[in-house]
């Protein structure tokens, strides 16, 4: 069983330029991402899916500076880059989060990782973790279904909902710990105030090579007026048109049964 880890990340944010090569303590966003995903077991290759733009060849160096794999595909249609690097790197599943999320959980990422190597589900994801630390899977025959049905349609950067149909897709929901049961943190990066967040939690959590969500919960938990930062940032979401076309492109799926 191949499993291999895609990080999603290019260049072209207009709310926050250049977001993943923003520093925190020493280090830039897209490093911290590549290195809290090089630390977990069961991986073939952990990928940078990228794209081809000049625009974005700066991933590409980081890449191979961190000694990892990268792959440039669809500048517009990350469904299917992630596709292309899928194939490319034959994977039975794909594990992956995009790269603007530098404390996505290990631990439940390891979770993920051991419960694809079984070949059970084509879809796998995790349930009450803060924004921004939750992986996924995707089974490549899953994945390649979508694709043939979806045709030319190519506003895929929010693509969960592709999958999230039990009665065409074999799910698992992981169930986190009250431990770490906190969705309404947002520990993502998309605006300033996400980033002065960040910052905030890199320069005042002790930790020695990757920082532990655990930590961050128990800080945020004893310092909860910080969470005020990045309160009103409203995170984007489908429309109910994409809502619709991804509807159609699934019924093209769940006919083919």
């Amino acid at each position: 069983m191949k499993v291999g880890f895609i990080i999603v990340g290019r260049l072209k944010s207009t709310r926050l330029p250049l977001k993943l090569l923003m520093d925190l303590k020493g280090k830039k966003i897209i490093e911290w991402v590549i290195d809290r995903a090089k630390s977990l077991k069961g991986i073939s290759e952990v990928i940078l899916c990228t794209s081809p733009n000049p625009q974005d060849f700066p991933l590409i160096e980081i890449a191979l500076e961190r000694q990892i794999y990268y792959f440039a595909g669809s500048e517009e249609d990350v469904l299917e880059r992630i596709y292309q690097a899928s194939r490319m790197f034959s994977l039975d599943y794909l594990v992956g989060i995009t790269g603007e999320n530098p404390l996505f959980c290990r631990y439940y990422a390891q979770r993920v990782i051991d419960i694809a190597r079984t070949g059970e589900y084509d879809y796998i994801k995790i349930n009450g973790l803060p924004l921004g630390c939750a992986v996924y899977s995707v089974r490549f025959s899953a994945l390649e279904r979508i694709i043939r049905a979806k045709g030319d349609y190519t506003d895929t950067e929010i693509w969960g909902y592709f999958f999230d149909h039990p009665d065409v897709f074999k799910i698992c929901t992981i169930e986190v710990s009250e431990e770490v049961k906190r969705p309404h943190y947002r520990l993502t990066l998309d605006y300033p105030q996400d980033y002065k967040l960040l910052r905030i939690l890199f320069d005042n959590i002790p930790f020695e090579k990757l920082m532990d969500l655990s930590s961050v919960i128990e800080y945020i938990d004893e310092n909860p007026s910080i969470l005020e930062i990045n309160r009103y940032v409203q995170q984007r979401d489908i429309s109910d048109e994409q809502r619709q076309r991804i509807e159609e492109i699934v019924n093209k799926v769940r006919n083919n049964l």
